[in-house]
C-alpha cells in the first residue's frame, strides 16, 4: 500500500524528494497543496512539474474522511459521524450560537481512561488518529458551517472522543496544520481549547514545547477520594501531581487554565466542594467552565438540581473566581459533553 504522504513531516518530505533528485523548496509547495488547498488529486498541483506529480502519485495517497452520517439537534448543533480510511468511525460536533460558532473534535477512535461519566469512557480504544484525520474533521465541519449558517469556525475544542495528550504528538502536528497561515487554515492558537483528564508529565511538556493554545483540565472533582472514584487516571495523576504541573504550565506559558467541572447532584455539588474547588484555584488564575451533566446510559449519575447550581456558582463567584456555566448544546442527539461515542463501524 502506498504511504500517507500526510503523515511525513516537512523535513521527511524535503528528504524524500532530495533522494529522488528534485529540489527540496517543492516540498513547501507540496505542503501547502494537501493541507490548505485540500487537494484529493497529485495532479491538481498545477505549480509542480509533471514528473515530480508522477513521482508522488508512484509512492504516495492523500486518503481522506467522510461524513457517514449527520444529526442536527433542536438548537441546530449537529454531529457527525465521520468515517476513516480503515472504516472506523469517529464524532465531531458542530455548535453554532449566538456570538462564537465552534467545532469539536475527536483525537483518538474510543478511550483508554474509562472515565465513569462519559459514553467514550466506555467504549475500547481503538487507536490514535493521525493528524491528517483530525485536521480533516475541523475542514469538513467549518464548509457545512459554512454552507449551514454562513458562518465560519470561530474556535476549534479538542473535545471529543479520546485524550488528546496521549496522541501527542499527532495531536500537536494538527494544530500546527490548524494555525500556519502558509501551508495550513491560519486559526489562531487562542481559537483552540486542548481538554485534557490531566496527565502531568504531558502536560509539563506542553508547556517545555511552549504552545500557545488554550488549556482545559477535567477536573469534575477537588479531592483525590472523588476524582479516583470516577477517573482512573487520577490514581497515577493525584490533584497535588496536577497542580503542580498546571502551575508549572502557567509560568512558562502565561496561559490562563480553565476547570472544567461537571456538577452531578448530590456529589460534587455542595458548598463543601465548591470550598474545595475555590481552594484549587489559588495556585494561579483559573477560570471554572461548570458543566450541566448530561446522561448516558451506562451511568446512573444525574443533573445536579438548578438551585444547588446556583449555589455553587455563586460561593465560587464571591471569592471573585471568574465562572462560567455551560449549558448543554446538542442533547438531544447525544452530541453533548460526554455523549460522544461511536459503537458502529463498518467492516
Amino acid at each position: 500500500m502506498k504511504q500517507d504522504i500526510r503523515q511525513l513531516t516537512l523535513a521527511e518530505l524535503k528528504i524524500f524528494l532530495q533522494q529522488n533528485g528534485e529540489k527540496e523548496y517543492k516540498a513547501n509547495q507540496i505542503e501547502e497543496w494537501i493541507w490548505k488547498n485540500n487537494i484529493r488529486d497529485f495532479n491538481l498541483m498545477s505549480n509542480i512539474s509533471q514528473k515530480v506529480r508522477d513521482l508522488l502519485t508512484n509512492h504516495f495517497s492523500i486518503p481522506f474522511l467522510h461524513i457517514h452520517s449527520q444529526q442536527q439537534a433542536i438548537d441546530d448543533t449537529i454531529k457527525y459521524a465521520f468515517m476513516l480510511p480503515d472504516s472506523n468511525l469517529v464524532e465531531g460536533v458542530l455548535i453554532p450560537t449566538e456570538n462564537r460558532t465552534t467545532a469539536c473534535v475527536s483525537s483518538q477512535v474510543g478511550c483508554s481512561l474509562s472515565c465513569k461519566f462519559c459514553a467514550t469512557g466506555y467504549m475500547k480504544k481503538k487507536r490514535n488518529l493521525h493528524a491528517s484525520e483530525i485536521y480533516d474533521q475541523v475542514v469538513m465541519i467549518q464548509k457545512q458551517s459554512l454552507e449551514k449558517y454562513n458562518s465560519p469556525l470561530s474556535n476549534i475544542v479538542y473535545m471529543g472522543m479520546g485524550e488528546p495528550l496521549l496522541n501527542y504528538a499527532q495531536v500537536m502536528m494538527s494544530i500546527e496544520k490548524l494555525t500556519s497561515p502558509k501551508t495550513g487554515l491560519g486559526l489562531s492558537p487562542k481559537r483552540i481549547t486542548l481538554s485534557t483528564s490531566g496527565i502531568a508529565k504531558m502536560i509539563q511538556k506542553l508547556a517545555d514545547d511552549a504552545v500557545k493554545f488554550n488549556l482545559a483540565l477535567s477536573l469534575h472533582a477537588a479531592n483525590d477520594t472523588k476524582r479516583n472514584s470516577i477517573m482512573a487516571i487520577n490514581e497515577s495523576n493525584n490533584i497535588k501531581t496536577l497542580i503542580e504541573a498546571l502551575r508549572y504550565f502557567y509560568v512558562k506559558t502565561k496561559n490562563k487554565i480553565t476547570f472544567e467541572y461537571i456538577l452531578f447532584a448530590d456529589w460534587n455539588d455542595s458548598l463543601k466542594d465548591a470550598q474545595e474547588l475555590f481552594l484549587l484555584t489559588k495556585h494561579f488564575p483559573v477560570k471554572i467552565n461548570i458543566i450541566e451533566y448530561n446522561p448516558i446510559q451506562e451511568a446512573s449519575f444525574q443533573k445536579a438540581e438548578p438551585e444547588a447550581l446556583e449555589k455553587f456558582k455563586e460561593y465560587l463567584q464571591k471569592k471573585e473566581v471568574i465562572v462560567n456555566v455551560r449549558r448543554s448544546r446538542g442533547k438531544d442527539i447525544a452530541a453533548a459533553c460526554g455523549q460522544l461515542a461511536s459503537k458502529e463501524s463498518i467492516q
